[in-house]
Order: structure tokens, then C-alpha cells, then sequence
């Protein structure tokens, strides 16, 4: 594949040093935020919570401190003399041709393409899949919206292909609404489905399943509680208001529903969960071609393991689980008798995590994570293994979908230097072949190497970390370093591609992610290791992890950046309150910051099973003692502190981010080291944000963080 080199002196660190020793940014005095007297009573136990009116996002008075915060944040992140710099950088690397896996519907092969700087991906759809260039565009998500904060969220076919049912979401909001295609036409019909969230369409005959909520209450669309999720069937042609009900449960408001239909027609599935771990399946026959026909029964009791149906062969539902099993399994279970004790054994558990199981062609392909990298398996419907798919190299694999009467599938192929690769699979052949055009970047992956490393936790633990520089860096401690971590909800970090951190690279830096534990990516014994009062255990693991990347002279405190999200964002929260000595640099994005009262909102009480909840004296007691917000302590020299969040997060509401930042700097040693605030607008939790908006987001968070790595 030919290369093109990026060769600008401008892009060497060195190159303008002394410039910027010279240079001082100003950075304005923010008044300390205004406290009211809230006091809340945990068991006996008084916790000031004097931002509490920060919550209400809407009130004007919030959102005078918002532009208030976002002049001082934006004023200084302008001042920087090489953020302009990076974001032309960005965008030149950030501008080659992107593509998603094909995948089938009916006649068509359908996959979606960015020119290279599109705000959305473009969705084509072709016959003749050999050759991508004679595709027509199918659905353009960059006419949703003049400034592409409109993406699409969800995408899914009838099941005689006449319909397609398209999920949008609005400014980054898990809230969806659900528009229909006619596909002979391409027109909209007169289906219009609002209120969904963590749902997409499920097509049975001549409609569709789907889960929603009530409508909030008005002007608390992105902050109000989320309960009692309900799913309804939708005809083609009818309003939302005439939808049937098909499942609810009244008597436990705080319970996620979704619905599945067996390719075959022949089966209904209710999945239901109780938060972000654990699961119960329930299973119907689908009786006369009427889904609201027929009892449910018990297929898989839950909450205490997790189940995912995988497909079924013939009256056999297949389940993937960790049902005494913490590494997965996958089971056949006949629902006329779903006793464990007449569960048939398909694909056994290993020493290595069975991470996902696709039913295709009538056969079964296995995704195994070896030590955070992916191998694929290839089994028959059985489970007796035909081959190994030969992977490019050490990285990350995900298949496409199948069809029961197809023999090609598809799977990309991603690594933490180079842009994915999209691979054919033939299931009978077992042939393989690449697909799409070389694509040429403004980069050379052969400039940068990775190496994974074990290191040891506090308690002696070994957990692996991927570290990424540019090739002939010296290790002598003094190379600007961002860490990266997550470290929760059994997510597993594995090779991934990142354009903006090419461009950190590409100057000097090294990156680092730790596989920390309360991931999954040695199953779910990693997985509860960091997870309720053994949450501890995730920060000790970043903790060690940046004690690791100094002892071993990649970097050292004063160049020493961190880093994460969502999850990653609390990790950050309570590393920097822990160990505000260890760090130089603090990028909580989007972040879990306020402990004891996350679930409060909108469907923060899913996160309990991960984290518990203040509302047990024995739980509180383990939060209150990381909760970041309340471990801000008096006169204590944090790192330089960059706080990202948006104002439509209804996922991790923003009032996290906004309480933390008041209280960092009401308390933190005035010393004049930012800790600043960036409240994105027209954004959420990060899904579905447009090109423009990602490229702004890294500019402004890599130009503080090279600033004050200097």
C-alpha cells in the first residue's frame, strides 16, 4: 500500500521549544462558584453538597455559569502557539477514505463510506460488491442536519426487504427517534417512532419491536430518571399512538427490556437486565405468524450471570454465557426444556476469553481474546472446530453479519497504528480475499511500533499494557507520555486506530493503554475484580501503570499525562485526588465524578451492579471514600486539569463535570495551574459526533496537554 510522509519540521516538538518557554498563556480569574447550604444525611453521616443547583442544566442561572466557564477555557486553550498548528495537522491526517464491513440485505450489499472529512459516514448499497465504486448512496446522514450533529444510530432491514428502519440520534442524545424507508423507492413513509432509547428496530412480518420510554418531563428531556422501559410491535403504516404493547414489568421500574427474533421467524426473545451486568432470557414459539400470540417462559434466569442468544439451530437456542463459566461458553438449550442439567455443551470454555460468538452460514465464528488481541475461530454448527482465520497480525477482529443461507462473510481488522482492513471469509472454501481499494494517508504506519508489556500491580497482580511510539525514541525519561484507561463494565480494550493520536506520536509522544482490571479482557474474574467495593483495586492498577512507565524511563511525573472517559472519567477523578503528585496532566472527559448521587439520573441506576449505590450504608461507605468530587481536598496542588463533558450528555449528565470543576478550583492550591472546564454544545456522550466537532475536541485536549508537558 503506498504511503505518502508527512515530512514538516513543524511537527517535531523540539522545533519551537524555545518559543514557547518564552511565552506565558494568561489565564483569567474564575470567582469561585456560588455554594448553597445542601446537606445530605448517609446514614448518620453529613455530606455538603453546595453545587447541587449546578444539577438543573437548564436554569439560567446554569447556564450564565456555563458561558462563563467556556470564555476562561476557551481563552486560554486559544492562547496556545501551536493549536492551530495540530488542528491542521489533524485535519490532513484526518481526511482519507473510510469504510465500514459490507454486509447483505436481500440483493444488495450495503457499507458505509466517508470521503475523508464528512461529518457522518454515507451509506452505499451495490450488487456487484467487487467493485465498491458502482455503488449508489443508499442514505446520506449528512443531510440530517446542516452542521452534522444529526447521526445515524441504528439501522435494520424487513425481513422481505421492502422496509428499512432508521434510528437517529439528535446532538449526541441516547434518546432515538425511528424513521421508516419504502426501498423501492427510497422514500420515507409516514412512520414516525419517538422516545426510544437503547433500542433499535426488530422486524417481525409487516412491522417491528422496539423499546421506549415514557416522554420526561418537559425541559428534563436529558436529566430525568429513566423507568419502566416498555416494548411495543409497530405496523408499517400506522401512528405510534395505535403501537401494541408486547412486554412490561410493572412491579421493577429499574429494568432494561430488548427484543430479538430468530432468523428463521420462529422464536421471540426478551432479553432483560437489571443494570450493565447480568441478564435473563425469556422465549416464546411464535404461534399463527402473530407475535403477541403465546406465553413467555424462563429461558435463562437471571441476574446473577450473563446471557446473550446467538441464534438457534432448530428448536436448540444457542446462548453464549459465563454461567459457571467465567472465561464464556456456548450452550445449545432447548426451551421446552431449559434446565441446566439439559444444557448441550457447543463450545467449551477455555483459557482464553470467548469474547463473541456470530451464527453464519449455518456455521459459528468465535472471537477469542488472547491478551487483549483477537483470534478467530471458525466452528460448524456442532462446535467442532474446521480452522483458525489467519489475521494480518496482532489487533483487533469484529464479523459482519450472515445469513443462514450465506456463505461469505465479512470481518475488519484494526491495529493500533494503521487504519482497519476488510477481509472476505468464504464459510465453505475457507478461502479469504481483502476488499476495497488501497487507501493512501498523510502518515506512514511503518514510522511508529507497539510492544505490549506486563507490569505489577499493588497487590502483585500482572496486568498488561500496550505502549505506542515513533521508532528510534530514546527512553530517557523524558518523553511526553498520555496514559489511557478505562477499567470497568467488563469493556475490553483492544488494538484500536486513533488519527489524533498519530499526531501525538508524530511529536514525540508515547501513548499508553492499561488493560486494567473491571474490564473483561480475561473474562469475568478480571471483571469482578474491579467492580462494587473492589473498585479500589481499577485505580491501583492505573496508579501502577504510570509508577511502571516511570521506573522504566519512558517518561516521568512533570511529562506525564492521563487520560479516559465515561468510566475512564471517574478512573481519572479519583487518580488525580489519590495521586495528585503523580501526574502533570488530568483529561477527565464526559466523566462519573459525583458517587453518590449518579443514580439520580437519567439511567445511571444501571450502573449500580458495577459500582453500588449510596443508598446501602455497607456501599456507601466503600464510594464516599474515591467518590472524586468528595475527595477534592483543601489547598493541594493538582495536576493541570482540562474537564470535558457536553451539553447534551443524558448518558453521564453533565452536572458531574460541573460540580467536580467548581469544587477543584473553589479548593485546589492557587497556584496559577488551569483547572478549566470544556462544555462542548449540540454534543453528548461522545456517539455520533460529527468530524468537525472530533477535530476540534483533540485539537484543544492535545495542545494542553503538549503545552504542559513541555
Amino acid at each position: 500500500m503506498k504511503k505518502l510522509i508527512y515530512l514538516s519540521s513543524l511537527l517535531v516538538i523540539g522545533a519551537c521549544t524555545t518559543s514557547m518557554e518564552q511565552k506565558k498563556l494568561s489565564l483569567q480569574t474564575i470567582e469561585n462558584t456560588r455554594k448553597d447550604s445542601t446537606i445530605d444525611d448517609y446514614f448518620g453521616v453529613k455530606i455538603a453538597d453546595p453545587y447541587r443547583w449546578l444539577e438543573n442544566d437548564t436554569a439560567p442561572e446554569v447556564i450564565q455559569w456555563v458561558a462563563k466557564q467556556n470564555e476562561v477555557t476557551f481563552n486560554y486553550l486559544n492562547q496556545i502557539p501551536f493549536k492551530q498548528e495540530i488542528k491542521t495537522r489533524l485535519t490532513e491526517i484526518w481526511n482519507y477514505e473510510k469504510y465500514s464491513a459490507p454486509f447483505k440485505e436481500g440483493e444488495f450489499w450495503y457499507f458505509g463510506k466517508n470521503n475523508g472529512l464528512q461529518n457522518q459516514n454515507v451509506i452505499y448499497r451495490t450488487k456487484d460488491i467487487e467493485d465498491p465504486n458502482k455503488a449508489e448512496v443508499f442514505l446520506d446522514p449528512n443531510k440530517f442536519s446542516e452542521d452534522g450533529t444529526v447521526s445515524l444510530a441504528s439501522l435494520s432491514f424487513s425481513k422481505d426487504h421492502k422496509f428499512a428502519a432508521i434510528g437517529v440520534s439528535k446532538s449526541g442524545s441516547d434518546w432515538n427517534e425511528i424513521f421508516v424507508l419504502d426501498l423501492e423507492n427510497l422514500q420515507k413513509t409516514s412512520d414516525a417512532i419517538n422516545w426510544v432509547k437503547f433500542s433499535g428496530a426488530t422486524w417481525y412480518k409487516s412491522g417491528f419491536l422496539y423499546s421506549r420510554y415514557d416522554e420526561p418531563t418537559k425541559g428534563k428531556d436529558f436529566s430525568n430518571r429513566n423507568e419502566y422501559m416498555k416494548i411495543y410491535y409497530h405496523t408499517i403504516g400506522t401512528k405510534q399512538s395505535e403501537d401494541k404493547l408486547v412486554y412490561e414489568d410493572k412491579s421493577h421500574p429499574l429494568r432494561y427490556f430488548n427484543a430479538a427474533v430468530s432468523e428463521d421467524e420462529n422464536y421471540l426473545f426478551i432479553n432483560i437486565s437489571e443494570g450493565t451486568s447480568g441478564s435473563e432470557i425469556l422465549v416464546k414459539s411464535i404461534q399463527d405468524n402473530n407475535i403477541l400470540k403465546g406465553n413467555l417462559t424462563t429461558l435463562c434466569k437471571g441476574f446473577s450471570n450473563n446471557y446473550a442468544v446467538i441464534g438457534n439451530d432448530g428448536s436448540k437456542i444457542l446462548i453464549l454465557t459465563d454461567h459457571k463459566a467465567p472465561k464464556y461458553k456456548l450452550v445449545a438449550i432447548d426451551p421446552q426444556n431449559p434446565s441446566e442439567s439439559n444444557w448441550e455443551t457447543r463450545i467449551p470454555e477455555t483459557n482464553h476469553l470467548l469474547e463473541n460468538v456470530t451464527s453464519a452460514g449455518g456455521d459459528l465464528i468465535a472471537n477469542y481474546l488472547i491478551d487483549a488481541s483477537t483470534r478467530l475461530k471458525h466452528f460448524d454448527i456442532k462446535g467442532k472446530l474446521k480452522t483458525e482465520i489467519e489475521l494480518p497480525g496482532i489487533g483487533t477482529a469484529s464479523t459482519g453479519g450472515c445469513k443462514a443461507n450465506e456463505s461469505l462473510i465479512t470481518y475488519s481488522y484494526i491495529s493500533f497504528t494503521e487504519p482497519g482492513k476488510i477481509k472476505f471469509y468464504d464459510l465453505k472454501t475457507m478461502d479469504q480475499k481483502g476488499w476495497g481499494t488501497p487507501v493512501k494517508y498523510a502518515f506512514n504506519p511503518d514510522d511508529f511500533e507497539t510492544k505490549q508489556v506486563f507490569y505489577t500491580s499493588k497487590d502483585g497482580t500482572k496486568v498488561p499494557m500496550f505502549i505506542m511510539y515513533k521508532k528510534g525514541i530514546k527512553m530517557d525519561g523524558t518523553n511526553p507520555t498520555l496514559l489511557y484507561g478505562y477499567g470497568g463494565f467488563n469493556i475490553n480494550l483492544t488494538p484500536s486506530f486513533s488519527i489524533s493520536r498519530i499526531m501525538f506520536l508524530e511529536r514525540g509522544g508515547i501513548y499508553a493503554i492499561a488493560n486494567l482490571r473491571g474490564g473483561g479482557e480475561y473474562g469475568e474474574a478480571w471483571h469482578q475484580a474491579g467492580m462494587l467495593e473492589k473498585k479500589q483495586t481499577v485505580f491501583d492498577d492505573f496508579i501502577a501503570a504510570a509508577e511502571y512507565l516511570i521506573s522504566e524511563k519512558y517518561t516521568s511525573k512533570s511529562k506525564l499525562a492521563i487520560n479516559g472517559g465515561s468510566n475512564g472519567g471517574l478512573l481519572v477523578g479519583a487518580c488525580i485526588t489519590q495521586r495528585p503528585d503523580l501526574f502533570k496532566v488530568a483529561i477527565p472527559a464526559v466523566g462519573v465524578l459525583d458517587m453518590l448521587r449518579y443514580h439520580k439520573f437519567t439511567i445511571g441506576w444501571g450502573w449500580a451492579v458495577e459500582y453500588g449505590s449510596s443508598d446501602k450504608k455497607e456501599q456507601f461507605e466503600y464510594l464516599v471514600k474515591y467518590s472524586p468530587l468528595h475527595n477534592v481536598k483543601e489547598n493541594v496542588a493538582y495536576p493541570a486539569t482540562l474537564i470535558m463533558t457536553a451539553d447534551h450528555d443524558d448518558r453521564v449528565v453533565p452536572a458531574h463535570s460541573f460540580k467536580f470543576a467548581a469544587t477543584l478550583q473553589e479548593k485546589a492550591k492557587k497556584e496559577g495551574t488551569p483547572l478549566l472546564i470544556r462544555i462542548d454544545s449540540k454534543a453528548g456522550h461522545g456517539a455520533g459526533k460529527p468530524t468537525t466537532k472530533l477535530i476540534e475536541d483533540a485539537s484543544d485536549m492535545y495542545a494542553f496537554i503538549l503545552w504542559h508537558l513541555q
